[in-house]
């Protein structure tokens, strides 16, 4: 883990989906699904940022 974490001990410098309680951090974060959110990492990495701006792409194309 970084140092870069919030106050509930998540790392906010890579989305990380192995872990359920990183999972359900990202998918509140983000605002988007289980699926949705192992799509992105996979199609994009790890970084919030491009997983950010993925999903909102998808979104925005009415994908998801």
């Amino acid at each position: 883990m970084s140092d870069y974490t919030t106050a509930t001990g998540h790392d906010t410098t890579k989305v990380q989906i192995a872990d359920g309680n990183q999972l359900r951090y990202w998918c509140d974060s983000l605002g988007c699904t289980e699926a949705q959110l192992r799509e992105s990492v996979q199609a994009v990495g790890d970084s919030p940022v491009n997983v950010r701006d993925f999903l909102k792409t998808l979104t925005e194309r009415g994908l998801f």
